[in-house]
């Protein structure tokens, strides 16, 4: 779920001069698109079936296998998830641009709901830096890297849950009350709601977890390989496995499952991760 990648930005200025006469100002040339840089988070917009890709230098969609950037952003998308129809939520950094006008360094919880284009503030503005967001029917869920603190609420009302060192978060529609968390211990789960969690048994060291149905689940390990669940998490299947390590992972469904590379390829498997292809050119 990151791992910065930089790229210098040149402008190019042309100076002219006359004897001592003051030389005509030039234009400078426009930055640079840097494009997605380290990817943080995936997604599919069920309005429309599209594949956003959340990175360090904004939200984009893959169109034909090239990028293609959505609005006029270019903060750090830290967090993202998918809630609904042309719904979305991310945290982050703002661009640094406005970092440097003085706009605070976290952008707390923000909130589109017309696929990315404009973005609200829903809360903890310029204090949270969600990594990790989930959301499992009406109820959402974060985890600020600030402070180790886990939130849950519905809308701009969030409560502090648990205090954990994890990378990931999962929970479903059906169980809203049951929160997974991968951690450096192993999966750990909480029923209720994220207030108390208990290292689960038996479960394979995972970066990233998600859940696909009642009961069911689908994680990632640091290797790349693929772990399912069908009882929740009690026991684990091994599936196919990632060609590289991920830095950001979704299911769309059961059967579809998007992941991200460090070198910013991004994967689908449409047989429950039994093999993956390229999405990316």
């Amino acid at each position: 779920m990151t791992k910065k990648i930089a790229i210098t930005l040149s402008l190019v200025f042309g100076l002219t001069a006359c004897g001592s006469a003051t030389p005509p100002a030039q234009p400078a040339q426009p930055p640079t698109d840097q494009g997605a840089g380290h990817i943080h988070g995936l997604g599919v917009d069920p309005a429309t079936g599209k594949t956003y890709v959340a990175g360090h230098y904004g939200l984009f969609t893959l169109d034909g296998g090239k990028l293609r950037r959505v609005g006029d952003r270019d903060a750090d998308h830290m967090g993202f998830t998918v809630a609904g129809p042309k719904t979305f939520y991310t945290s982050g950094h703002p661009a640094a641009g406005d970092i440097a006008a003085g706009r605070p360094p976290h952008l707390g919880l923000i909130r589109s709901a017309d696929a990315g284009v404009t973005w609200q503030q829903v809360a903890l503005a310029g204090e949270a830096d969600f990594h990790a967001l989930q959301v499992a029917g009406t109820t959402v869920y974060g985890y600020d890297s600030q402070s180790g603190q886990i939130w849950r609420g519905k809308g701009a009302d969030l409560t502090p849950m648990a205090r954990l060192d994890l990378l990931d978060l999962a929970a479903g529609a059906d169980q809203p009350e049951r929160l997974y968390a991968t951690t450096p211990e192993g999966v750990k789960v909480s029923t209720d709601s994220g207030k108390t969690f208990a290292a689960q048994k038996g479960a394979p060291l995972l970066s990233f977890l998600d859940v696909t149905g009642k009961g069911r689940l689908v994680g990632v390990a640091p290797d790349g390989r693929v772990h399912t669940s069908t009882d929740n998490a009690s026991s684990w299947q091994p599936a196919g496995r990632l060609p590289m390590q991920a830095v950001a992972f979704t299911a769309v469904s059961a059967d579809r499952l998007l992941a991200a590379g460090m070198d910013g390829t991004v994967y689908e498997s449409t047989n429950a991760g039994k093999d993956f292809t390229k999405m990316t050119q």
